[in-house]
C-alpha cells in the first residue's frame, strides 16, 4: 500500500468456488513510508478504497474528441470524431472526503489523472470530470504507429 510498508503475500485462501476469501501477509516494519533501507524495490503498489465506507459517484472520463492529433481541414467530421471520447463510470467508489468537494475544485485520482467536481454533484452522489490524464495519449498512439 502506497506510503505504508512493504507487504508480502505468503498465502491465498480460497473457498469451495475458488474465490479468494483471505490473504495471509507479512509486513516489514523497517519499511515504514514504503522505502526499504536495504534498497529493495516494490513490484506493485495497491490503491484501494474500502467499498463499505466509499461514496458512490459518477466519474466522466473525457478523451480526445478527434481520432487524429491534427485533423485535416478537408476531413469529414463524422470520420474523425472519436466515438470513445466520453466514458461514464456510474458506480465509481471514492474516498468519503470527496463527497464534500467544491464545484470546480481540482483533485488527482491516483494513476488516473486530474478531475474536477462537476456542478451536477451532490453530497450523496458526487460527479467528477477528468480534465487531464497523467500520460500523453497522442505520444502513446504515435509509438504504436
Amino acid at each position: 500500500m502506497r506510503h505504508a510498508y512493504l507487504v508480502t503475500c505468503e498465502e491465498v485462501i480460497r473457498d469451495a468456488r475458488g474465490e479468494v476469501v483471505e490473504l495471509h501477509c507479512r509486513y516489514d516494519p523497517a519499511t515504514r513510508g514504503g522505502d526499504a533501507p536495504d534498497g529493495r524495490r516494490v513490484k506493485a503498489t495497491l490503491h484501494w478504497v474500502s467499498a463499505a465506507h466509499a461514496v458512490d459517484a459518477e466519474v466522466r472520463l473525457y478523451d480526445h474528441l478527434f481520432t487524429e492529433e491534427v485533423p485535416s481541414p478537408d476531413a469529414e467530421l463524422a470520420d474523425i470524431v472519436n466515438p470513445a471520447s466520453l466514458e461514464i463510470l456510474d458506480h465509481a467508489k471514492l474516498e468519503p472526503a470527496l463527497a464534500g468537494a467544491v464545484i470546480g475544485e481540482a483533485v488527482q485520482f491516483e494513476r488516473q489523472g486530474y478531475f474536477t467536481a462537476d456542478p451536477d454533484s451532490t453530497a450523496q452522489r458526487p460527479v467528477f470530470n477528468r480534465t487531464a490524464t497523467l500520460r500523453d495519449g497522442w505520444a502513446k498512439a504515435k509509438a504504436r504507429g
